[in-house]
């Protein structure tokens, strides 16, 4: 099976930046799969930040991330890295990163909605001070 984990997270200060990675085990192509982001703080509903597709280049990002996240890959790791810069205290969350086999990251409104992934990572908790 497809395994996918994530790690990175941790405790910054507000306006500072952080890199998560999403590392893939089992077998498993980057192109195959289209993978994104997600967070959750408590109380609220998982949201989707980002999606990268190896398959055709495409990547897509969430409005309230947009110009601060950037999602990139590592084929020859099977991994795919969130960069967290200008963090704010509204992104505090568990962040998990998440596999699709249907999706290509133009699945608008899909891409976001977390049925719509076959494969899910623990989570990492980032935490943003102020």
């Amino acid at each position: 099976d497809v395994q996918l984990q994530a790690s990175g997270g941790g405790l910054v200060q507000a306006g500072g930046s952080l890199r998560l990675s999403c590392a893939a085990s089992g077998l498993f192509r980057l192109d195959d799969y289209a993978i994104s982001w997600f967070r959750q703080a408590p109380g609220k509903e998982r949201e989707g930040l980002s999606c990268f597709s190896d398959m055709n280049g495409r990547t897509w990002y969430a409005d309230s991330v947009k110009g601060r996240f950037t999602i990139t890959s590592d084929n020859a790791k099977n991994t795919v890295y969130l960069q967290m810069n200008d963090l704010k205290s509204e992104d505090t969350a568990v962040y998990y990163c998440a596999a699709s086999w249907s999706l290509s990251c133009t699945n608008t409104p899909m891409v976001a909605t977390t049925t719509a992934y076959d494969y899910w990572g623990q989570g990492t908790q980032v935490t943003v001070s102020s």
